[in-house]
């Protein structure tokens, strides 16, 4: 019976696996070319993939923390400047009360008391205005601010709030005592005004000395977040260079062994000749 298999002979099968091997390569450099991943699958390299794939997770995670770090400091940072602005307004009220000591009547200290009282009123509307992203660090019922700094929300800051309304300022700045009827009631709330300020300061260097502590750890978490990127980049990036060198040397492998499969073609032709 006779057979359908063809046989080649031993060099031309050598060399056709070989050939098929280079081009297999061929196909694998220019992939890694195109993409510019050595390792892009788990069929690549397993470990490797799924090693690098940890790392780049967790870098989104930390990407998300890092993220919500940067709105903390936005917050305490919009509070430090509310408070600066708190500052100048109780200044602002306390050069009305000095002011209203060399007024020559009461009715005249009763003008300059309605106009401190005013301003009071105007505190207390920018402290409820200072706000961000519905966060008021300052308001007579503060908020608290909860900021985790790793993935897993197992560390974390607090940034308390502090009521920094005019009624909680000194003993009570949103009313005059006593419409100033007197220096000695004006000199009554000039102590309130600097107990005030003093509250003013106390709470900015607070939440100042919060803002640097977020700072720091956002830089620190971005610094980490780069270094686990680096490292799953190390374990999948190709190398460009290398890969150029190494298609231009298979391309010339390639080549050769069509020549060599060539030449032992032409050697089982020559046996073919004598048959003829």
């Amino acid at each position: 019976m006779a057979s359908n298999n063809i046989t080649l002979g031993a060099a031309s099968r050598s060399n056709l696996l070989s050939l098929q091997s280079t081009t297999n390569l061929i196909g694998r450099t220019q992939g890694r070319l195109s993409t510019g991943l050595k390792v892009a699958s788990a069929l690549d390299d397993a470990s490797a993939f799924f090693t690098a794939r940890s790392l780049s997770n967790r870098a989104g995670d930390l990407t998300g923390v890092k993220n919500k770090i940067d709105q903390a400091i936005s917050a305490v940072s919009n509070a430090v400047q509310a408070i600066d602005s708190a500052t100048k307004i109780v200044e602002q009220i306390r050069g009305i009360a000095e002011s209203a000591k060399s007024a020559s009547t009461a009715a005249e200290r009763s003008t300059l008391g309605n106009q401190a009282e005013l301003l009071a009123v105007q505190l207390n509307n920018l402290i409820n205005d200072s706000s961000y992203n519905g966060v008021n660090l300052l308001k007579a019922t503060p908020d608290n601010l909860e900021v985790n700094f790793n993935e897993d929300s197992t560390v974390e800051l607090t940034v308390t709030g502090t009521n920094l309304t005019a009624a909680n300022l000194g003993a009570d700045i949103s009313t005059v005592t006593n419409n100033w009827g007197t220096v000695g009631d004006i000199n009554a709330d000039v102590n309130e005004y600097a107990s005030a300020l003093g509250q003013l300061r106390t709470a900015s260097q607070t939440f100042g000395s919060n803002a640097t502590l977020l700072s720091t750890r956002k830089e620190f978490t971005e610094t980490l977040v780069n270094t686990l990127k680096e490292g799953a980049d190390k374990l999948t990036l190709a190398d460009l260079n290398e890969e150029g060198a190494n298609l231009l040397a298979l391309q010339t492998r390639q080549q050769l062994g069509i020549n060599a499969l060539s030449l032992a073609s032409q050697s089982e032709q020559a046996v073919l000749s004598l048959f003829r």
